[in-house]
């Protein structure tokens, strides 16, 4: 991380102010008191990790954040200029004839409440068979999602969401329009599988099939939903802005059903977090803690499958104690987590493995080194059966955390482990 070279003189000028010694300060931080004089000192330049912990400890008010050196405009240019090259040239993953014609399907000789009749023929009710067998399979599917690796799983979701767009068209008029809003349920886990095998763009670009998908089947709050999904891919960048600035907009439409309203709020709570915005952060979790309350107890099930996980008890507490760690507070992050860490499934091994490494992560960064290493071992033996991309982001966080102290029997033990899970993969 680059720093202004005034970033060392300032963390002296505001730890003598709080009247700490630098012994003090290493204490309530977890950084050794000779890594630390070497930073103030301006000999090494600081982790993300020390400038959001002594930014907190030192209640400066994100002035030490601020002196974190910014993106240059080059490289900000850079990225822009990427991503729209990026969008430019996205294609779907869905086969566009059947696409097109399926939606075109659904458009067909159909009103609403009126079903086209044949010559002297009296309309049959609308049958649920096949709706209802594809929502278990999505169902199955998603249970299958927790315990597989995603690139094995993907080819199989990709042609599971071909199949159900291709049988739009030739179904009754009255199935078509719960097809199409499965068939968007599919394409979006199908861009999460994506994702998590490590491919932004086709997860991207079934998101944005996912929504096409939802407007014909009508339902038009799931482009809300992708903007949240994209969050996801800045977020995991690291890029605070552009993930505030997202979810922002996502729920900026009045409209939303409060479980997408949540979520948005939820992915807009962690871009504040890592911008070190705490007061916007605990507004954001707020507003999502009482949209998903809202949401439980207003289901509606004309709206398809439920979007997001199903697999947390209380979303915005576990995203709390997420947001804590990135706010750094990781004591106080990993007491939320070890909480919340309790309600998850047995089976949903993917969620397990995911906030269990922010477990592992926030009790490292704490000092709690023998407890972090045993979280650690547990999951990466499951991380091998069911790799994440995403997860893996966390996984170097830890490794790293943790190497600042390799003397350490525990922590020395589990560097093969690490290596091992971090090895390059395979192509």
């Amino acid at each position: 991380m680059g720093t202004s070279p005034e970033w060392g003189p300032e963390l002296r000028r505001l730890r003598h102010r709080a009247g700490y010694t630098l012994t003090e300060l290493a204490l309530g931080v977890n950084y050794t008191k000779g890594y630390l004089s070497k930073v103030e000192l301006g000999k090494v330049r600081p982790s993300p990790e020390l400038v959001q912990r002594v930014d907190r400890f030192l209640r400066a008010d994100g002035a030490l954040r601020r002196l974190a050196e910014p993106v240059s405009p080059e490289t900000e240019e850079k990225t822009a200029r990427r991503s729209a090259q990026e969008a430019d040239e996205r294609r779907s993953e869905l086969d566009r004839r059947a696409f097109l014609d399926a939606i075109r399907a659904s458009r067909e000789g159909v009103l609403p409440g009126r079903v086209p009749k044949r010559p002297g023929a009296t309309p049959a009710p609308a049958g649920t068979a096949l709706p209802d067998s594809l929502a278990t399979q999505l169902d199955q599917s998603r249970r299958l999602g927790q315990c597989t690796d995603p690139a094995v799983l993907l080819p199989l979701l990709e042609a599971q969401t071909r199949a159900v767009v291709a049988l739009v068209s030739k179904s009754d008029p009255h199935n078509r329009p719960p097809l199409l809003l499965l068939a968007s349920r599919f394409a979006e886990f199908t861009g999460w599988m994506a994702q998590e095998a490590g491919s932004s763009r086709a997860a991207l670009a079934w998101t944005a099939d996912a929504v096409l998908l939802a407007q014909a089947g009508g339902d038009p709050h799931l482009a809300s939903y992708a903007l949240v999904r994209r969050a996801l891919v800045t977020f995991y960048d690291g890029d605070a802005a552009a993930t505030t600035g997202l979810a922002a907009q996502a729920r900026s439409d009045r409209r939303l059903p409060p479980r997408i309203r949540g979520l948005a709020a939820q992915r807009e709570a962690q871009g504040h977090a890592l911008a070190g915005d705490e007061l916007a952060c605990m507004r954001a979790l707020e507003l999502a803690r009482r949209s998903f309350a809202a949401a439980a107890g207003d289901a509606d099930p004309s709206a398809g499958p439920v979007i997001g996980t199903t697999n947390l008890a209380d979303p915005s507490a576990m995203v709390t104690g997420w947001c804590l760690y990135d706010l750094g507070s990781p004591r106080e992050a990993a007491q939320v987590l070890d909480r919340e860490f309790l309600g998850i499934p047995p089976h949903a091994l993917r969620t397990r493995t995911r906030y269990g490494f922010r477990r592992a992560l926030a009790h490292a960064a704490a000092g709690d080194l023998e407890y972090s290493c045993a979280l650690a071992r547990e999951l990466l033996d499951v991380n091998t059966a069911v790799p994440s991309a995403t997860v893996r982001t966390d996984i170097r966080r830890l490794a790293g955390e943790l190497g600042r102290y390799r003397t350490h029997r525990a922590v020395r033990d589990l560097q093969p482990a690490f290596a091992w899970a971090l090895r390059p993969a395979r192509i």
